[in-house]
Order: C-alpha cells, then structure tokens, then sequence
C-alpha cells in the first residue's frame, strides 16, 4: 500500500507540471499592430449614457460626443473584446491556485488474485530445520499440526480503501511564478487590444459621422448651384422670346441644368449612404448629426504629439506585454531543470479489518523531491524557442516605434496640406463670386455668353467642392493625430466648442 500511495503522488505532481505547463503563451508569435494604426482613439474617461430624450427611436439628433458615447453601447465588436478581457482576467485568476495545496478523496477496489499470506514454515528457524534430524516424538508432534495453523493472512483477496490525500509544492524552481506571470502579463496584452479596437471604432465613426456632414454641405451646395441655374435658364427664356440673344444661348443653360440636376441627384444618393452607413453602426434607424467641420485657427504642436504617441500608445504597451510574457516564459523553461520540493500526506478514511490495515499508520505526512535527470521534452529547445521569442519582440516594439514617428510625421504634413489647401481656396473662391458677378452683368447686357456665365458659376461650385473635401481630411488627419497621441479627450472638446460657437 505504500507503493500505492507513492504512485499517487508521483501522478499529483504529473498533473501539477501538466497544469503549469497548459500556462505557457497560448499565442506566442507577436504581429504587429501596425494594422491597425491607421484608425485609433482613446476612449474617454467619463462615458454617460445618452439619455431617451437624445436618441430618439426614429431619429436622432445627435452630436459627436454622444454619437461616440452611443458606439460604445452597441458595438459588438467592443463587447466581443471586452469579453476576451474579461476571459483573460479569469485566466490569471485561476492561475492562483497553482501555489495552492491540492486535497483529495480517493476510494478504490482492488481484487488479487490470491490474498497477502506468511506461512512461519517458510521462515527461520522452522525453515532450516532437517525433518528427519529430529527426535521421532518431537516430529510427530510438528506432524500432527495442521498447516492452516502455520499460515498468517496480512490482506483479503477483496480489498476496499478511501483516504484523504494531500500535496503541496513549495517550490518548483519558479516555474508557477512564472505561468502566473505569463497569465498576467495576457491581461495587459489584451486590455491593449481593447483600447486599440476602440481607436479603430473611433476613426470609422469620424469618417462615418463627418462624411454625412460633408456631403451634407455638397448636396446643399449642388442644390443651390442647381437652383442659380434654374434662374439663369428661366432669364435666358425671357431674353430668347425677346430676341435679345440666339436659341443656341437658351439651349446651353437648359443643358447646364440638366447636368446639375443629375449631378444633384448623384450629391442626394451619397448623402443617403453616408446617413445609411452611420445609422447602421450606431444601430439606429435615422441620424442627424449635429456637429459640424471646422479648422483650428492653431494647429498642434508636432513634438506634443510625437512624445505622448511614443509614451502612451496601447501598441507599444501591447508589445511590451509580449515581451513580458516571453521573459517569462524563459523562466518557466528553465525552471524545468530545477527540483521540485513538496508536501504531502494521507489520511486513512475506510479500510478492511485485514492484519496489513491493522498495521498500517492511520495517516502519514511527509516532504518529497523529484529532480529530473533525463527528459524527452527537449528543454533546451524549448529554451531557446523563448528567447527567440523575447527578441522578437523587443524587435518588434523598435519597428512599431519607428512606424508610429513615421505616421505621426505623415499626418501631420496632411492636416497642414488640408489647412493650405482651405486657405488657399477662400481666396480662388473669391475670385469665382467676382468672376460670376460679372459674367452675370455681361450676359445680362448682351455682352457675353450663356456658356461663358455657367462657366464661372461651375468653377465657383468646384472651388466650395474642393474646399469641403480640403476641411474633411482636416478633421481625419486632425482626429488621427489626437487618437495616435491618445488625445481623444481633445478632439471632443474641440468638436463641443465648435457647436458652441456655432450657436
């Protein structure tokens, strides 16, 4: 029964190293997120629910702030990593009791194929003894014992045990310390892929939320374009019947008409996607946003935002979790050479009344070490495999560094091309009213051409066009540069006042 109860713990500490073991980086190889840093944000500290009043079941007038505090509420996809998250926690948690003693009841029924007995004729000195050397009385009387009365029984053929065991490893030469570390270091890993896919919803929500904005503007832009050349069409009738100018003159400004009102049409239709697009993502059936484009009279300052980017963004902390969990799984690795030292005990709970069980302790404790001297598991690979790991990730996190400065460099330069370009064309659009002034005049008097009067006004609606596509990728590159740096707090303020200010 000893050699059971050693087999038991030999298998407790099997199912330890296999527990420990099951810890290791379950996703090892480190990607970069350099995917997905073209469209991030942070979310903001204080998210309040949006009350009934502001989201209307039909429609919703809705503001930026309360559009991105809406997203938040329905994302799935932020739901869906909210609870990997959450599993990651759990993980780390159950990953405690590893430095805890396991406690047992185990029963069991075993049948032998004979039962445990000593025969004292098979002992010294009865055993030594020559029959036939002994005295003829005092051989008969040896003679005239029945065997059964030689034979001592130590166990039953049947026999049923159930006892309480008890183990408890005290040290394993860091091996739990480090699948616990490991399992921490996953939450930080995924808390940063959290933070990263928030980033993304935001950026898909600017460019969802400020595209029904801009287009917006251009289908109000297309419409009154198509309505100045509704009134231009109309005088050029009145003139034509009086003679004033030639068919050839009318017939041009009705074609020019027709143009823009196909072309409004087309404004009306990318409007409806774009309203479309928003409404299904913040899963409402209509929305209007409230919040318009605007152009900061400042721009940001290119080292502030460089500085916090490298400081403070969750792919750089998402790759030094990584690298956490590669140092320790080194550390696991290498623990393997190490001998594990524990406790443990037995408590006897239900034995047969055999000779054996009447011998035997009722419980026993002790300390035992198992030190590996040969193994298959190919620790040394193992090993290296890790190190190569911990490289691999210090090399990745350089690499992101590098391509975040990159972006951050990038967008900056646009969101100064954007606002060059909307200074550039408030002059050129000036220009356009001048010009169709006086194309207006001239035509009106005779002295110029239908042709050449739609000719300024188009070039007039291509300049506000160029224009509200110049402010649109203000916002995105403005936006882009606040959520690298994890300045989300700051493009929401700037969209507040701006709502304010233009109240």
């Amino acid at each position: 029964m000893a050699f059971s109860r050693s087999v038991s713990i030999q298998s407790r500490l099997a199912r330890l190293s296999m527990a420990i073991g099951s810890l290791t980086l379950t996703a090892l190889a480190v990607t970069s997120p350099w995917q997905s840093l073209q469209a991030q944000s942070l979310t903001p500290s204080t998210a309040n629910h949006i009350s009934a009043e502001a989201v209307d079941s039909q429609s919703a007038s809705l503001s930026f702030t309360q559009a991105w505090q809406q997203l938040q509420q329905v994302s799935d996809k932020l739901k869906a990593d909210q609870q990997q998250v959450n599993r990651a926690k759990a993980q780390a948690e159950a990953s405690k009791s590893l430095s805890y003693p396991s406690l047992d009841i185990s029963g069991s029924y075993t049948h032998l194929e004979k039962p445990i007995e000593l025969d004292l004729r098979d002992l010294n000195p009865i055993a030594s003894l020559d029959p036939g050397a002994l005295p003829p009385a005092i051989g008969n009387i040896i003679g005239a014992i029945p065997g059964s009365l030689f034979v001592t029984p130590f166990t039953e053929q049947d026999i049923f045990r159930a006892s309480l065991q008890a183990m408890w490893p005290i040290y394993t030469g860091g091996k739990i310390t480090a699948a616990q570390g490991i399992k921490a270091a996953q939450v930080s890993e995924q808390q940063q892929q959290f933070v990263l896919t928030q980033r993304d919803l935001f950026m898909q929500l600017v460019d969802r939320y400020f595209a029904v904005a801009v287009t917006q503007a251009a289908l109000q832009t297309q419409s009154e374009f198509v309505t100045s050349l509704e009134e231009h069409a109309e005088h050029a009738k009145q003139l034509e019947l009086q003679g004033q100018i030639a068919r050839v003159e009318l017939l041009n400004a009705q074609v020019a008409l027709d143009d823009a009102r196909v072309k409004m049409r087309h404004a009306q239709r990318q409007n409806e996607m774009a309203n479309i697009a928003l409404s299904r993502m913040l899963q409402l059936s209509s929305v209007a946003p409230s919040s318009q484009l605007f152009v900061l009279p400042n721009q940001p300052s290119l080292s502030q935002v460089s500085s916090l980017t490298q400081a403070s963004h969750p792919a750089l902390k998402l790759l030094q979790a990584k690298e956490q969990q590669a140092n320790q799984l080194v550390d696991l690795e290498k623990g393997s050479y190490h001998p594990t030292v524990f406790l443990y005990g037995n408590y006897t709970l239900y034995e047969d009344d055999s000779l054996f069980s009447k011998v035997e302790p009722d419980w026993l404790v002790g300390v035992g070490v198992k030190v590996p001297l040969l193994s298959r598991d190919g620790h040394s690979g193992k090993v290296q495999a890790a190190k190569s790991a911990q490289l691999q990730a210090r090399h990745m996190k350089a690499q992101t560094q590098q391509d975040l400065s990159l972006l951050v460099d990038q967008t900056y330069r646009q969101l100064l091309q954007a606002d060059e370009e909307i200074n550039a064309l408030n002059t050129t659009k000036a220009l356009a009213k001048e010009n169709l002034r006086l194309r207006e005049l001239a035509f009106n008097q005779g002295l110029s051409t239908s042709v050449e009067r739609v000719d300024a006004e188009s070039k007039l609606h291509g300049v506000q066009t160029q224009q509200l596509a110049a402010q649109y990728r203000y916002i995105q590159a403005y936006a882009k540069l606040m959520v690298l740096s994890g300045q989300l707090d700051e493009f929401i303020a700037r969209v507040e006042y701006q709502n304010q200010s233009a109240k």
